[in-house]
This record gives structure tokens, sequence and C-alpha cells, in this order.
């Protein structure tokens, strides 16, 4: 949650954003911080680092952006429902589950006590599908699994 937030602040956007407006303010803010702006190299550098936050945070609200979700869906619930779960791994509130597939998502704002939850489930599967899949914010994630 605290990454979401962070680069909400950053393009200063909220729930209501389309993808177009985002898209606007993304170049705006691309256009502004973009690195040959700048002679000195110490500002130089510092352009470089805040133009590389913006491209990673573009990237990142796009993800889940509610039409990005939309035309996902199908796909998504594809995957949650016909799919096992290969592996999972929990970090602060990042509760990151690689499919069978080989598709990863991330959900956001999953509690110690939710994933401990799905630990100590003798059906690990079933747990995830009543208590995560449906119910936090979710994005498909760039660490799909290599197929053997």
């Amino acid at each position: 949650m605290k990454r979401i937030n962070e680069y909400k602040k950053l393009f200063n956007v909220d729930a209501n954003t389309d993808l177009k407006q985002l898209k606007t303010i993304y170049r705006n803010l691309i256009k502004e911080w973009h690195p040959d702006k700048f002679q000195d190299e110490n500002e130089k550098a510092a352009a470089e680092q805040k133009s590389l936050k913006i491209i990673d945070g573009y990237h990142f609200l796009v993800s889940i952006a509610p039409e990005t979700k939309a035309e996902n869906l199908e796909e998504y619930k594809i995957t949650t429902s016909e799919s096992g779960i290969a592996d999972f791994k929990h970090k602060g509130l990042l509760l990151e589950i690689s499919f069978m597939d080989g598709t990863t998502y991330e959900y956001f704002g999953v509690s110690k006590k939710v994933f401990a939850g799905l630990v100590n489930s003798d059906k690990q599967y079933r747990y995830a599908k009543r208590n995560i899949f449906h119910s936090y914010l979710y994005r498909k994630s760039k660490k799909d699994l290599q197929q053997a």
C-alpha cells in the first residue's frame, strides 16, 4: 500500500483518474524531469533517478488501474479458478502468488494474519480463493514462472 500511495502522490492522482489522464500527467512529468534538460551533472543524475521513478510509477499505476483490471478480468478468473498455487511469498503487506500455469499475481494489503491463515490451511488454494483472490487489490506481476 505504501508503494501505491507513493506513486499516487508522485502523479498527484486519485482513484477516479482514468488511463488517459494518467498518460497526460506521465508525459508532462517526463518532460519536466528529462535528464537532457539539465546541464549540471548532479542535477542530471537526480533527474535521471526521478525520471526512472516516474516511469516505474506509471507502469505500476497502469497495472492496477480499473480499466486494465477489467481488460484482463477473464484471464484472471481462469487463472484463479482453474490453476493451482505453485508458490507464494509474503513481505510486508505484499503477497505474491505464483500459479501452476506460470502466472504470478501480487496482492496488496494482505496482513500477516491472513498470510498465516494461508500457510496453516490444509487446503491453501481453497483458502486463497475464499479470502484473497477477490478481496485485495491485485496486479499481474512481471515475475511469471519459467515453464520447464
